[in-house]
């Protein structure tokens, strides 16, 4: 008998062992339980399980951290990987011990976990043939499920075949959400094809969505990659309008347009004029910044940045801090 399978038939004396207690009377009344168990902990027993194809214990598991509060992550089905020659049949009989799982998120959110983990693998095929269980087995198939898939694809620019997947979506009865069409978007943006990039636009407009965050930092990428700096600030400028929150990449797009450009000065003021109202975001920026002008050598610039952090008690990364001490002891 396996050690997971003994740990299921007794009580453990281990502190994190309360979730394999099969009385519960037993597990109230354990003196021993001094914690929760953990997502980490559970990741780790799933893939022992899955390592070694103990599928009724991995079952098991997989039903017990939802109950425990302790949710996959994208570390869960990372044993995967390991399954090269037969890999097909295990992912057969994995999915068949899936659809067995607690109906509902335990379900769901297993086969999502496991498609993320496919698509990490660039193993696209295999994570569309788990989509397919899904909408066969009725198994909560809904736009997130696509997303890994969606994200895979448009990293590598494979377009078609992304445009391929929007079309599967609206077949199964899945309409693509905001985030869908934005890995397209940021891709043809990324890539500075600016005419596909405004045909998504007109998609997404068709399609009564509002843009997002992701939304307008792809604009604002776009804008950048094709030196066209003025036109991101016009972006900038309309997402404060409209009240959407700007993400941290949205400022280190300008700062990079910038220094493109050699805007240096510009660059400095830019950063410093959001200064004061996001202490996470003040940090981002003005370390985007100080790298960009020490790979620029803008030594000065540079250092005069980086005491400035210091004045504002801004945290200062490892290489950073090293060649600020550098230049003060010149």
């Amino acid at each position: 008998m396996s050690l997971l399978h003994r740990l299921t038939h007794k009580i453990p004396k281990s502190p994190n062992s309360r979730f394999f207690a099969t009385n519960p009377t037993a597990q109230h009344h354990n003196p021993s339980l001094e914690k929760q168990p953990s997502t980490a902990y559970y990741d780790s027993l799933v893939n022992a399980a899955g390592r070694s194809r103990d599928f009724p214990i991995l079952r098991h598991l997989l039903n017990r951290r939802v109950r425990d509060g302790c949710f996959n992550t994208t570390k869960t089905f990372k044993f995967v990987s390991g399954y090269d020659a037969d890999h097909s049949t295990v992912l057969h009989e994995l999915c068949e011990t899936l659809a067995r799982l607690d109906k509902g998120f335990s379900r769901k959110s297993a086969y999502d976990s496991l498609i993320a983990r496919l698509c990490k693998l660039n193993r696209i095929d295999e994570s569309l043939c788990v989509v397919d269980t899904m909408v066969r087995g009725d198994y909560g198939v809904s736009a997130c499920t696509f997303h890994p898939i969606l994200c895979s694809l448009t990293k590598k620019k494979k377009m078609e075949e992304a445009w391929g997947v929007l079309k599967l979506m609206g077949d199964v009865g899945i309409h693509p959400d905001i985030t869908a069409y934005n890995y397209l978007l940021t891709a043809y943006c990324f890539s500075g094809d600016l005419p596909a990039a405004t045909g998504m636009l007109r998609k997404i407009a068709e399609e009564g969505m509002e843009a997002d965050s992701r939304t307008y930092d792809a604009l604002v990428l776009g804008a950048c990659r094709t030196g066209k700096v003025e036109a991101a600030m016009v972006v900038l400028r309309r997402m404060e309008d409209v009240g959407v929150p700007l993400l941290y990449s949205t400022h280190a797009h300008v700062i990079s347009g910038m220094m493109e450009l050699g805007y240096y000065a510009q660059a400095v003021e830019f950063v410093r004029s959001y200064g004061g109202r996001d202490k996470g975001l003040d940090t981002e920026s003005y370390g985007c910044l100080a790298r960009r002008l020490i790979e620029k050598k803008r030594f000065e610039e540079a250092k005069e940045l980086l005491a400035e952090m210091r004045r504002r008690g801004l945290a200062i990364g490892e290489k950073l801090r090293d060649f600020y001490h550098t230049k003060s002891s010149v």
